[in-house]
């Protein structure tokens, strides 16, 4: 009798470990369209085409950012940067623009490489000092903010603008450019990124050897898994993402705000613990990461139609999160 009941009781928290996520996004939906209900249209303005665009267009860049979390979080590392890593990529990319009046694509890969130091630095302090991710990543989150903010003189990058030396900036930033910020070609690229992800870590071997670093690195080692070496991709792979969705923000406003970027960190974090619990999976991977940060968007979003006060919304993502995590480790009780 007690091991049928305990059977159920695996079964019951199996589910729920698999399916909860995805249930709690389905909830959400049903208690936003028939709370933002229009009696006079007979319909909901929150299941609209305009909306659905909105939520998407809201979530890009912290899936973007989120992805590149994705990659350090299979290796069993923490990448606290990527929210200073991708304001520098916006401050930088825009002075390339504003400053030097260089051509979209060379401003881009330019962008790209000069973010992979936060990679760099990050891989220096955890592998070669063997200090902890979390530790090692906080410390050059604070050196990349101010890197930020000394190579911006502590000041907004906008078009017309003065610079340092006194003259006046002669770029502008280009229509081509600003699309990569607008619809859809920012949801595109956030589903471009989305796929990668999946591939890399879902059907190469490269995936796999992150995932069977971050699950025992010692038998990782034992097998003839270079463990620092994909530890250093790992975060490779994340500066990189966070480069892109750096870019993809300073597209997206037209100009570089001073500390803009740090904004995404905690939500690109919640979007991919959340993606630990979705479909059970139980650890770092691509599409939990979207499905997290869909729930966050779509929640965000709704508690707004809704008129609930912006100074409850941490409270509301706050409790989210500790759910989506509970429901990750439920099952493994």
């Amino acid at each position: 009798m007690q091991q049928t009941k305990k059977r159920k009781q695996l079964k019951i928290s199996s589910w729920i470990t698999k399916w909860g996520t995805l249930v709690t996004i389905l909830l959400l939906l049903l208690v936003f369209t028939f709370g933002n209900w229009n009696s006079d249209t007979g319909s909901s303005i929150f299941l609209t085409t305009t909306n659905v665009i909105t939520v998407l267009r809201s979530i890009s860049i912290t899936t973007i950012i989120a992805i590149g979390l994705t990659y350090a979080l299979a290796v069993d590392g923490m990448d606290l940067s990527i929210g200073a890593c991708a304001q520098w990529a916006s401050t930088f990319i825009m002075t390339m623009f504003i400053w030097y009046d260089l051509n979209m694509w060379i401003a881009i890969v330019l962008t790209i490489i000069v973010c992979l130091t936060v990679a760099a630095v990050n891989s220096l302090l955890i592998i070669l000092f063997k200090i902890p991710d979390m530790i090692a990543s906080l410390s050059v989150m604070f050196i990349f903010q101010g890197v930020a903010l000394t190579y911006s003189r502590g000041g907004a990058i906008t078009e017309r603008m003065v610079r340092p030396d006194g003259t006046q900036a002669p770029g502008l930033v280009s229509e081509q450019f600003r699309a990569l910020g607008g619809e859809p070609w920012l949801i595109i690229i956030m589903l471009c990124v989305v796929a990668i992800a999946m591939f890399i870590l879902g059907y190469t071997k490269h995936g796999r050897y992150m995932y069977a670093v971050g699950g025992n690195k010692e038998a990782a080692k034992l097998s003839g898994i270079p463990v620092e070496k994909y530890k250093i991709l790992a975060y490779f792979l994340s500066a990189t993402f966070a480069a892109i969705g750096g870019i993809s923000l300073a597209a997206r406003i037209g100009t570089a705000q001073v500390q803009a970027g740090d904004a995404f960190l905690m939500p690109s974090v919640s979007a991919a613990f959340i993606g630990f619990s979705v479909l059970g999976a139980g650890k770092a991977n691509a599409f939990g990461t979207l499905m997290g940060a869909v729930l966050m968007g779509v929640l965000q979003n709704g508690l707004i139609m809704l008129g609930v006060p912006f100074y409850m919304m941490n409270i509301v993502i706050g409790t989210v999160l500790a759910i989506a995590l509970a429901l990750t480790y439920v099952a493994r009780k």
